[in-house]
């Protein structure tokens, strides 16, 4: 075993003094513990209603607990389980089909209306105000209203598209068309993504368009030469966040096609995973093997994110970079 051998100064010459870390004042003291403090609550409500409750599912997923009895231990049944489930792979099939729906339709709807608000001018206040409060509408709210619009036979966006000749589709009977309405429900949400669209598309330098227009750029050269990408940081953000959102999507799919009323009914076409899941752990009281289904879900989401975040540093540009 190797050991360290201080050497002794050599005679004349003078050994350093150590260094020691600089001595924290009492205000530095008192600033420490005040930010401790303010940051507490969400240390403790992530660490008990996040952290605490992600354990215990992983833990779960290892057993066959039907909550009135003591969990079993059953190893990696649950995981080899969900392979065997049709259910398992047409929910998951269903909510990559409704991701890849809205999250393009949501990203260009949204883009759409921030560039209209970008040119209301003084009623842009009004209108950004008009555009978020559908945020603070519950979902569950929302999508009975959804349900009762597109209903197939009296539903008022029926009638409006036979007033222009159209014959509208049963939007929530037709399994072809289940997955187009949950998608074109979800775009009530995008209040949210107009504003932040709409603050990065205010930060894009003036400048460049004047020097785009003096060198004979129209509209949509302009578009997708200056404006795509000044804001391909916003985008690219919204693209992710839009992509877990989907995949965790639940309330409106529930409301409109799994409620008291229209479990009866419901086809597996509009069987979304985050419902299924629902089902397992408080309908079938498969604890245990939801627990499976969320971290199965949870592993597609982080390798999803990672695959877009690896493509996205390519085409992503940051103000902050040169």
């Amino acid at each position: 075993m190797a050991t360290t051998v201080e050497r002794p100064a050599a005679r004349g010459q003078v050994e350093p003094a150590r260094r020691r870390p600089p001595k924290r004042s009492p205000l530095a003291k008192r600033e420490d513990r005040a930010g401790w403090l303010f940051v507490s609550p969400w240390v403790l409500g992530f660490l008990i209603f996040t952290a605490g409750p992600m354990i215990a599912s992983l833990v779960l997923s290892f057993t066959d607990y039907q909550m009135i009895q003591t969990p079993r231990v059953v190893g990696l049944d649950n995981y080899r389980e969900l392979f065997d489930d049709p259910r398992v792979l047409k929910s998951l099939s269903n909510t990559f089909v409704y991701a890849a729906m809205f999250v393009p339709l949501g990203t260009i709807f949204a883009l759409a209306l921030a560039m209209m608000l970008q040119r209301v001018g003084k009623a842009g206040g009004f209108f950004r105000t008009a555009f978020y409060l559908p945020e603070m509408t519950p979902a569950v709210a929302a999508a009975a209203m959804f349900l009762l619009l597109l209903n197939g036979q009296q539903g008022l966006v029926n009638k409006v598209l036979g007033w222009f000749g159209i014959n509208g589709p049963n939007w929530t009977a037709d399994p072809n068309w289940l997955k187009p309405s949950l998608a074109a429900v979800s775009l009530w949400t995008v209040g949210g993504t107009v504003i932040i669209y709409l603050a990065a598309l205010n930060g894009v330098p003036k400048q460049l368009y004047e020097a785009a227009e003096l060198d004979g750029a129209g509209p949509v050269t302009r578009f997708f030469r200056i404006t795509v990408p000044m804001i391909s940081g916003a985008l690219f953000f919204t693209v992710i966040t839009h992509t877990i959102a989907s995949m965790q999507m639940f309330d409106q799919a529930y409301t409109m096609f799994y409620g008291p009323q229209q479990k009866a009914t419901a086809s597996d076409e509009s069987l979304v995973y985050m419902v299924y899941l629902f089902q397992n752990a408080f309908q079938f009281f498969k604890m245990g093997f939801a627990s499976a289904m969320a971290w199965l879900l949870f592993v597609i989401i982080m390798a999803i994110t990672f695959l877009q975040v690896r493509i996205g540093n390519r085409y992503v540009y940051y103000h902050g970079e040169r």
